[in-house]
Order: structure tokens, then sequence, then C-alpha cells
């Protein structure tokens, strides 16, 4: 399915399907470094949301935004460094914010807390993408510019 520029809604629901497979790769991750490598839950939770990051800007560029992308490995590279700037950094603040808060204040268990803070930063991440990231298509028409 390619998408229209203009169509945010179904955009929208082709980053929620991108999102959903992107928790399963964050949730897998957190587990394992957590349950079988023992890992403290604030540095797996990080190495996890990267983890998902990475996955999800991949089949982003492959589907969410495949009609602004463009095969140039420098303009791959530079939309992928916008992307861990901006959605990679506010998904890895507020993971480990809001999971430092539920898990340590309110007890919670660190599979649910990181649910719960995937659902915060979903939107914003989801404006990140559309209006920085991806807004002008191929970034190779702004030589310099991340």
């Amino acid at each position: 399915m390619r998408l229209s520029r203009s169509d945010t809604l179904g955009r929208f629901c082709v980053f929620n399907v991108v999102g959903a497979l992107g928790i399963a790769v964050q949730l897998l991750i957190l587990t394992l470094l957590r349950e079988w490598a023992g890992v403290h839950y604030l540095p797996a939770t990080a190495l996890a949301v990267e983890g998902a990051v990475l996955h999800n800007f991949f089949w982003h560029e492959c589907w969410t935004w495949a009609d602004r992308t463009s095969l140039n490995r420098s303009a791959i590279l530079r939309r992928l460094a916008r992307f861990n700037l901006t959605t990679g950094a506010v998904s890895v603040a507020s993971n480990l914010g809001l999971m430092k808060v539920w898990v340590d204040t309110l007890n919670l268990h660190y599979f649910l807390a990181n649910l719960l803070a995937i659902t915060v930063t979903s939107i914003v991440n989801f404006l990140l993408s559309d209006r920085f990231v991806y807004k002008n298509g191929d970034s190779s028409r702004f030589p310099g510019v991340l």
C-alpha cells in the first residue's frame, strides 16, 4: 500500500502497525535483557528502545513514508540520524523517565510500565516523524541538513 502525502489518517494507521511490531521487538529485547541476562531495568529499557527505533525506522522507510524517501545512501543516513535524534531521543527519555517513576515510585511491574510509556510517546513520535524526519521527502535535496 502506497500512501499519498496528504493521507495523514492512513499514514497514522500504518505508523501504528509498525509501532505495534516495534512494541513486540522492544518488549522482547527488554525481557531477554532483564530476565535472562540480568541487566538492570533502566539500561535494558534504553537498549530495548533503540532496538525498536531501528526496527521502526526500517519499516517507516519501506512502508509508512515510502513516498517520501529515496534509496540514496547519504539521504537514508541523514533520515536515520534525524529519526534517532527526534523519535529515538523522545522514546529513550520518556521511557526511562516514566519507567523510573512508575517502577520505583508506583511499584508497577517493568513490563506494564514499559507498555504505558510506549503508549504515551506514540503520538509525539508520529508528529516528529511526519513533520520533521519525512517532511520534505528526500532529504538529499537539503545537503548539509540532518
